[in-house]
């Protein structure tokens, strides 16, 4: 897992190292000294630490007028355990509510478990965006995770599925991905019509 970086092809436009508005504003990297951990495997020092012992991530983008993030994360999603959803809401989410952020695009390729729980920061998250015409998507989960979130009914508050596994974002820009799954939420919505 060492040799996993974070996606680096924005870091031109956005670095959340460089934005006052992020929790990780003035963070410092070693790129060659390994500290982090998940389990006994160290993670590349590029990744974040937000209060989870078994889940780091990586701010890539924010647009802060189109209020979007693009988060990629890493390791193994466990509620049950670590309440990980509530270090992400609370420690992450939530600076980016503050300032106005209502879309939340959740990178999950390197996600490698999920293990569930309670869905109350689930839906405190859901009931924060939805007013503003905002959401949450998970983007490249794996099949497994995706039957566990299922059976946690998160699909009632997070936009996961197929649909949103084909989008290759490394290829995109930022507002790019954003309209396609805006595009790929709204035809959901009117199929259901």
């Amino acid at each position: 897992m060492h040799d996993i970086e974070p996606w680096f092809g924005w870091r031109d436009e956005y670095a959340a190292e460089r934005d006052s508005k992020s929790p990780f504003y003035g963070r410092t990297y070693d790129e060659f000294k390994f500290t982090s951990q998940i389990y006994n495997y160290y993670i590349h020092p590029q990744w974040d630490f937000f209060g989870s012992e078994t889940l780091y991530c990586k701010i890539l983008y924010v647009d802060y007028k189109r209020k979007f993030a693009l988060i990629e994360l890493i390791g193994e999603w466990n509620d049950c355990i670590g309440n990980d959803i509530m270090f992400l809401k609370r420690d992450l989410a939530d600076v980016f509510l503050k300032k106005d952020i209502n879309r939340f695009v959740l990178l999950c390729d390197n996600v490698l478990n999920y293990h569930g729980d309670d869905d109350s920061y689930y839906e405190e998250w859901y009931d924060d965006v939805k007013d503003e015409n905002g959401w949450i998507c998970l983007v490249n989960t794996f099949d497994h995770i995706l039957d566990e979130m299922k059976k946690f009914r998160l699909h009632y508050y997070l936009n996961f599925g197929p649909e949103y596994n084909d989008i290759n974002w490394r290829v995109k820009k930022p507002a790019y991905i954003v309209d396609e799954i805006e595009n790929i939420i709204n035809n959901r919505q009117k199929s259901l019509l």
